[in-house]
């Protein structure tokens, strides 16, 4: 664990002596130091002298013995002396508190969040330097000894290097929580800030905890950041929020927040490694690690931080949460509170609970979705959570007045998951939707789209790449990315210029690719897609698969639809039927007839050229269709000869069998529109 060492002791210090202690705030979770604060009196540690609390009846748990005031001020002008104050009150009152203690001498634990703003953060620091002053912030899970588990296991390269850290947390809350005190719920009272929320406070440990794991504790360990606020309740702060964070190291940092579960789970961090995963449920010290070597779970003890804090007065011991590492954090506060307000989630997506006389707000499959934006890397806007703000979308395509698709430029996807234009959602004109994008399984899966897992060594499509030499996937820094140059839509078409670059921003193909659509029948529409590659400079370049580098059936890649979770799937040519009768056949047209969420839709796929390619289909351990460009060989692409293909597909209303599909084949070749 990566402590900060603490100043030596003053000279002349007690050092066996217990600590005096005043405790700042005794009720609510004052109540808990206070708990914590008598055990350590038992032991000897510590002696608690005062206490301050405005609240008339805050010195009945006290005990006759200790003083109890209105403020430090009226401590100090008493002239009793503290070596510890314990901070535990509403966040906009944290500065001023930690700032009068230092000054009196003390050091402080100041509970989380430490302060209100990174102006105080700054200033708080200062003050801590000129009085030599410790000041402990009161993140318990820092304690863990999991944390120094987690720093042997990546030292030693158990699950490979580090690659990812996202944080989940689902919680859930009454609508008494945000009325329990003034400041419950709030983002600022008057000119005061409070920035209260799920990100700031309940989960608070969620966030903090993932950003040590990724190495981020100073405010300068933090290159970019990104929030998105939601709330389902009548609050001004975020309960459903995601937060975005790239350390300077290039590690995406991904916490996915919510105080509207269904039920309450424990809060986890997930630890992803380039051979491995680990997962961290830091409330219980509990850490499982995935590996090549199997799975395993550890459960360490915790070092109580007011305990450290004693240790650090005495010995030099280095703190576990010095307010300096807690910059990073800080760096996260501060972008919650100067973000626009949270969005209010339509009514329509909330569900109401009532038990007991309480009343909560449930976001139906919040867990699904926040377990796609920790491992796609992405929020929910991204995601298009169907209560989330709209995505950034480009042309919208029309058919008999219904909107059937949207293209997505690839804004916000992940590096790692080779970022590119798609469509999403593409929807039958009867609104069934039939794509599906970053899902739990590939979260590089997005829509209907063009992608190459081997283009001259580099990642077009995303996730691990599978290479000859090792004859596995392997995660390397070889993604790319597709944008987009220029856009034409008339009428019923759209032309793209497509630019695909390498991790490194240099161009290696370009890509003419044309979309039409039209209505076939009146619950039928056709989607043509025909795209040319072509390499960006003088040189061929050559466009392989997994299965042209040695993966048997593995050849996926050129024209992709990844559809949604579906039931009672038939997935038919001319000829034969199921998964394995149809994978790898090069039948003229493939059917993928389906129940998508309890409404049925069949896709009809045929190919608009001469080519051979075969069909890459997946229906068991996810549903996806597609044609293979390289299916066990690569196929290279040159100025004088580029790789052109077309493929059309029919998006149909209903459940189709072989007769009616070639009958609707029949009526698209001949151009029959309702």
């Amino acid at each position: 664990m990566h402590a900060q060492p603490a100043p030596a002791p003053p000279a002349g210090l007690p050092r066996e002596s217990p600590a005096r202690v005043c405790l700042v705030g005794t009720g609510g979770f004052g109540e808990r130091h206070l708990a914590n604060i008598r055990r350590l009196e038992e032991e000897g540690g510590v002696r608690l002298v005062a206490a301050v609390d405005r609240r008339a009846d805050s010195g009945g748990a006290l005990g006759p013995d200790v003083p109890l005031f209105d403020d430090l001020e009226e401590l100090r002008v008493a002239g009793l002396e503290v070596d510890v104050v314990v901070v535990s009150t509403p966040i906009d009152t944290h500065f001023e508190l930690a700032r009068t203690a230092l000054r009196l001498g003390a050091d402080v634990l100041l509970e989380k969040p430490p302060v209100a703003n990174l102006d105080q953060f700054a200033r708080l620091l200062e003050v801590a330097e000129e009085t030599g002053g410790l000041v402990q912030v009161g993140f318990q899970s820092i304690g863990s000894h999991a944390l120094e588990a987690v720093d042997r296991l990546l030292d030693g390269g158990e699950i490979g290097r580090l690659r990812a850290v996202g944080a989940t947390g689902l919680w859930s809350r009454d609508t008494g929580y945000f009325t329990r005190s003034p400041w419950a719920g709030r983002r600022r009272i008057g000119d005061v800030d409070v920035v209260d929320g799920v990100v700031t406070n309940p989960l608070a440990h969620a966030v903090m905890t993932a950003l040590h794991i990724a190495g981020a504790r100073t405010a300068e360990d933090v290159a970019q950041l990104r929030t998105e606020l939601y709330r389902a309740n009548a609050i001004e702060s975020d309960d459903t929020s995601v937060v975005q964070v790239r350390t300077v190291a290039g590690i995406p940092v991904t916490c996915a927040l919510t105080l509207c579960a269904a039920e309450q789970q424990d809060p986890f961090i997930t630890i992803d490694g380039t051979q491995g995963q680990a997962v961290l449920h830091y409330t219980r010290d509990e850490l499982t690690v995935s590996g090549p070597e199997g799975t395993r779970t550890v459960t360490t003890g915790r070092t109580n931080l007011l305990e450290n804090l004693i240790d650090a007065r005495r010995h030099g011991t280095a703190l576990l949460c010095p307010l300096a590492a807690t910059g990073a954090f800080m760096r996260v506060l501060d972008a919650v509170r100067t973000a626009p307000d949270p969005v209010p989630i339509a009514a329509e997506h909330v569900r109401w609970h009532e038990e007991g006389g309480t009343r909560r707000a449930v976001l139906p499959g919040i867990e699904d979705w926040a377990a796609r934006a920790v491992r796609a890397q992405s929020g929910f806007t991204g995601l298009d959570a169907p209560w989330a703000a709209p995505a950034a979308a480009g042309e919208r395509l029309v058919v008999a007045g219904h909107e059937v698709a949207r293209v997505r430029p690839g804004d916000g996807i992940a590096p790692t998951s080779s970022p590119r234009p798609f469509l999403h959602p593409v929807r039958t004109l009867g609104g069934v939707t039939v794509t599906d994008q970053q899902p739990l399984d590939h979260v590089w899966h997005l829509g209907v789209s063009t992608a190459l897992q081997d283009v001259d060594g580099l990642n077009f499509w995303g996730g691990r790449t599978y290479t000859r030499e090792a004859q596995r996937y392997v995660w390397r820094e070889d993604h790319g990315r597709v944008l987009q140059v220029a856009a034409h839509h008339a009428g019923d078409r759209l032309d793209e210029e497509l630019a695909w670059t390498g991790p490194d921003g240099a161009a290696v193909l370009t890509e003419e690719r044309r979309w039409t659509f039209r209505p076939v029948h009146e619950h039928a529409w056709e989607l043509g897609l025909r795209f040319r590659l072509s390499p960006a400079g003088d040189h061929p370049v050559r466009l392989g698969s997994p299965g042209s580098n040695g993966r048997a059936g593995g050849g996926y890649g050129g024209f992709f639809w990844r559809l949604p979770a579906c039931t009672g799937a038939d997935v038919f040519t001319a000829d034969a039927a199921g998964e394995q009768a149809v994978h790898g056949s090069t039948s003229p047209w493939l059917a993928f007839s389906a129940e998508f969420a309890g409404r049925p839709a069949t896709l009809v796929l045929r190919r608009g050229d001469d080519s051979a390619d075969p069909w890459f289909v997946r229906h068991a351990g996810y549903p996806g269709v597609g044609l293979a460009l390289a299916w066990d060989a690569p196929v290279t692409t040159t100025t004088d000869r580029p790789v052109e293909r077309e493929v059309r597909v029919l998006v149909v209303d209903g459940r189709l069998d072989t007769p009616r599909v070639e009958a609707l084949l029949g009526d698209a070749a001949r151009g029959r529109t309702a």
